[in-house]
């Protein structure tokens, strides 16, 4: 009986011993381990074991990516414009003994001094510029930040300004001028498009004027064309029509036919002068159509006759004076 209580002590012993010694550091983790005060090493992922009442874990840090809430702050930009800034900062351990040592609570150095550097950083900027130059702001608090976190182990990512909330008058102010702003590209649109409205306006015009006088031009044209064509035309006929009179009172029976055709013509002619005017004016030769018709036929064979050129009178020579002798 005192043998098996014996052994559940040894056994109970050894059990608090291994739990004691026995680490099993988590993935993504790195312990850092003292032995009697002093830095021993660190402890990688996996099962480690310590030897008792010398070796401890002191601190335990974790390599994953951190982030840390910036609290909002009063900043004060070059224009003397007071804002409410808050933001959120990443931060990574990447040497977790610098990070044990090197300072006693790094979450807490890195807020302060991110809170500080961008104090410093809209400090030199007016107010304007903060809304549009937020990645120049990130760039410089992640440098400044990169810079002293170097010595503690810890790697600064990247800084993200979550709002920047200015004073209530200066957001007032900043929608009426951003109302103005609006309006003012508005009045300059609706100018533009009445100026390029007038514009496509006097084009249409003076392409429509254009349009008529071309087509006036071309109009008169045409008919310039179709009177010379018609003149020519009517002038062809008539010279056919006289050709062919020549001809056919060149050949046999011509004259006959032509004698007929003025006795009728003269016959009409007169009838109708009859029928118009109630005053006639007759020839004293009415009743005799053969002297009348001859006359018309020897007019008419005058005219077919070509023309004979007139005679130049003979050219004067002037007649120089005989020149005396002297004596």
């Amino acid at each position: 009986m005192e043998t098996f209580i014996a052994l559940g002590i040894l056994i109970a012993f050894l059990l608090i011993i291994l739990i004691k010694t026995a680490v099993i550091v988590p993935q993504r983790m790195e312990f850092v381990v003292e032995r009697l005060g002093k830095y021993r090493g660190t402890l990688q992922a996996g099962f480690h074991i310590l030897i008792p009442f010398f070796d401890r874990v002191a601190y335990k840090r974790s390599l994953k990516e951190e982030p840390i809430d910036i609290e909002a702050q009063t900043c004060i930009t070059a224009d003397n414009v007071t804002l409410e800034v808050d933001g959120i900062l990443y931060i990574q351990v990447i040497d977790s003994k610098k990070s044990a040592y090197g300072i006693d609570n790094f979450h807490f150095a890195a807020a302060q001094l991110a809170q500080t550097s961008l104090r410093s950083a809209i400090g030199k900027i007016d107010l304007d510029k903060t809304f549009e130059a937020r990645e120049t702001l990130n760039g410089q608090v992640v440098l400044a930040l990169d810079e002293a976190a170097e010595n503690w182990g810890v790697k600064v990512l990247r800084y993200e300004i979550k709002d920047i909330q200015p004073p209530r008058t200066v957001l007032e102010a900043m929608e009426k001028q951003m109302k103005a702003e609006r309006e003012k590209r508005a009045d300059i649109a609706r100018s533009e498009g009445d100026k390029q409205s007038t514009i496509n306006r006097a084009e249409g015009d003076k392409a429509e004027a254009i349009a008529r006088s071309e087509g006036e031009k071309l109009k008169r044209i045409n008919e310039a064309e179709g009177r010379a064509r018609e003149i020519t035309m009517v002038a062809e006929a008539t010279a056919e029509g006289i050709r062919r009179v020549a001809e056919a009172l060149s050949m046999p029976g011509g004259s006959e036919a032509a004698n007929l055709e003025v006795a009728k013509s003269y016959i009409n002619e007169f009838g109708k002068l009859a029928k118009e005017n109630n005053t006639m004016i007759l020839p004293a030769n009415l009743t005799d159509v053969a002297s009348m018709v001859t006359a018309a036929m020897s007019t008419i064979k005058q005219a077919n006759k070509p023309l004979q050129p007139k005679p130049q009178p003979p050219v004067k020579r002037p007649v120089r004076p005989r020149e005396t002798l002297q004596p």
